[in-house]
């Protein structure tokens, strides 16, 4: 076959993977030689912690796309075990070894493009290079751990790291009948959410037996005379292990970059413009290894995703094509599912803000059912929200439960990636029918509740916010409810008595108002300003305020 030019990718995984599909469908006589030093190309990692526990029967089963669709389908040509070890960008050649026989090899190219993915970081700390101890990046890991389990008959694991792949990891080590401890430095898992929103999940965590131990780093790895390892904390803790498992992140593998002088990033990764092209413009990068620039802020940041690695991917490869597309940026949407609950975020969370020096947003939270309360089956969602305070502007969302989080977090994300306000979360119209929602979807009411603030029709304060020590604390739930646990000092004046027993409240003090979700709260609060009386909702009611 005729070619015009040739294009060499360094990485067969997401990135790498959809830059070559895409680039033959852009240009049919362009030769293109696709190169993964592991040995799997086009594999799903994001499913190697279900495929560690059984719910993934085979190491097939990850392939995304078998080799033979690269080289019979698209007429790629992809080389497994075969190791780029360095790129000569004036010479336009890179050359390696192919791991499989050990023979050296070099390939001159006309446009290059690198996605080495990142690697898990493994802190230099005592022991921690002791047999039994690993990390989650590939099929051979996956392999290796399986081995290492069945060989020691593994009954105890300790997974570091309490993120993504910690988290799924733990679901399923528990799953194959291990006792399994979770450490994290933090005070809370994953990390890049606000504390509040996991905490369900925490507790969904403890109830399926993994023991969480939170605010605690390692401190170091022993073996025990027996040849088990232990896991030491900071505070001085122990924990017992037949395996461990690293999960404390990742960083971005630039090792080629560097050798090739190519600009690296203030946070760490390879430099690119947004198409993809590096400071070299024969050389395109992709995926987990470089930086894009956030839609939030306009900061470069570092994201590591299989979504936006695909998509960057394909913009690299039109860019090859001389199509003028560019990169969007992200936003950061993300999910993870442990046992049966889910918990996720799109956008802006509140630490984030904070930590910007934002003070303009506004926060809504919401605990309504995934779908109408008079179908059988309806389960709480966990909803925070937030604005800006100018102009309704959704700011970001994070949604946690056991059902349709999913489908609640991808329309924020879809809303928040076309500028939406909170007006139009109000208006959006969305399917209904009982079994899947609510006339009044979850999303909806979480646009209404910002509209009614900024309307003026409501104030609130949101979980954790100071309430003044003059103010009256009142809980309009009901006398079982209040029972079950309320605020210190709160007068219980349920909302169907709350009109006759108006007369017991004073106008002369602010009154703080909760019921068990917020939405009762508001309906007293509307009711007491209409009588004369100052009143503030506690956003989120008590299912907020008592974490």
């Amino acid at each position: 076959m005729k070619t015009t030019k040739t294009v060499v990718i360094v990485g067969a995984v997401a990135g790498g993977a959809s830059c070559a599909a895409r680039l033959r469908r852009n240009e049919e006589f362009t030769r293109i030689v696709l190169l993964e030093k592991g040995p799997h190309a086009s594999y799903a990692n994001c499913g190697l912690p279900y495929r560690l526990g059984g719910v993934i029967p085979h190491d097939d089963n990850l392939l995304v796309a078998k080799p033979a669709v690269f080289t019979e389908n698209f007429g790629i040509e992809l080389h497994t075990l075969h190791e780029v070890r360095s790129i000569d960008p004036a010479a336009k050649t890179v050359s390696g070894i192919d791991l499989s026989n050990g023979k050296p090899f070099d390939l001159s190219y006309d446009a290059l493009v690198l996605s080495p993915g990142a690697v898990p970081i493994r802190p230099p700390l005592p022991g921690v290079d002791l047999p039994g101890i690993f990390t989650v990046r590939s099929i051979p890991d996956i392999q290796a751990i399986r081995s290492w389990m069945e060989v020691h008959q593994a009954k105890e694991a300790v997974v570091v790291g309490g993120g993504f792949i910690g988290l799924e990891t733990a679901e399923n080590l528990r799953h194959l009948g291990l006792e399994v401890t979770v450490v994290e430095m933090l005070d809370q898992i994953m990390p890049p959410l606000d504390a509040e929103v996991v905490r369900p999940v925490e507790a969904c965590l403890a109830e399926n037996g993994i023991r969480l131990v939170l605010g605690d780093g390692v401190a170091g790895f022993e073996n025990t005379p027996d040849n088990r390892l232990v896991v030491r904390t900071k505070s001085g803790s122990g924990f017992s292990a037949d395996v461990v498992i690293l999960s404390i992140g990742v960083r971005p593998d630039t090792t080629l970059a560097k050798a090739a002088n190519l600009k690296i990033g203030a946070r760490g990764g390879i430099s690119v413009d947004a198409q993809m092209r590096t400071s070299d413009p024969a050389i395109y990068a992709v995926g987990d290894a470089v930086e894009v620039v956030s839609v939030l802020d306009d900061v470069p940041t570092l994201l590591a995703l299989a979504g936006p690695a695909n998509r960057q991917g394909r913009v690299a490869a039109d860019a090859i094509s001389g199509r003028s597309r560019t990169f969007r940026g992200v936003q950061g949407t993300s999910i993870v599912g442990v046992f049966d609950y889910a918990v996720g975020g799109t956008g802006w969370t509140e630490k984030a803000l904070k930590r910007a020096g934002r003070t303009d947003y506004a926060v809504v939270w919401l605990h309504p059912g995934h779908h109408a309360g008079y179908y059988p089956g309806a389960e709480t969602l966990h909803i925070k929200m937030l604005y800006r305070t100018a102009d309704g502007l959704l700011l970001g969302a994070q949604v946690a439960g056991r059902a349709d989080v999913a489908r609640k977090l991808d329309v924020f994300a879809a809303f928040l990636q076309m500028n939406a306000t909170v007006f139009d979360l109000e208006e959006a119209e969305m399917a209904y029918a009982p079994q899947f929602g609510g006339a009044k979807d979850a999303v909806n009411l979480a646009g209404m509740i910002a509209a009614n603030h900024l309307r003026g029709e409501a104030q609130s304060i949101s979980p954790g916010a100071s309430i003044p020590p003059d103010a009256v604390v009142l809980d309009v739930r009901s006398p079982q409810e209040f029972a079950g646990g309320h605020w210190a000092g709160a007068i219980n004046l349920p909302l169907p008595e709350l009109r006759g027993r108006m007369g017991e409240l004073t106008k002369s003090s602010e009154l703080h108002v909760y019921c068990q979700s917020g939405k009762r709260a508001h309906d007293a609060a509307r009711m007491l300003e209409q009588h004369g009386h100052r009143a503030v909702e506690l956003s989120g009611g008590w299912d907020s305020w008592k974490s």
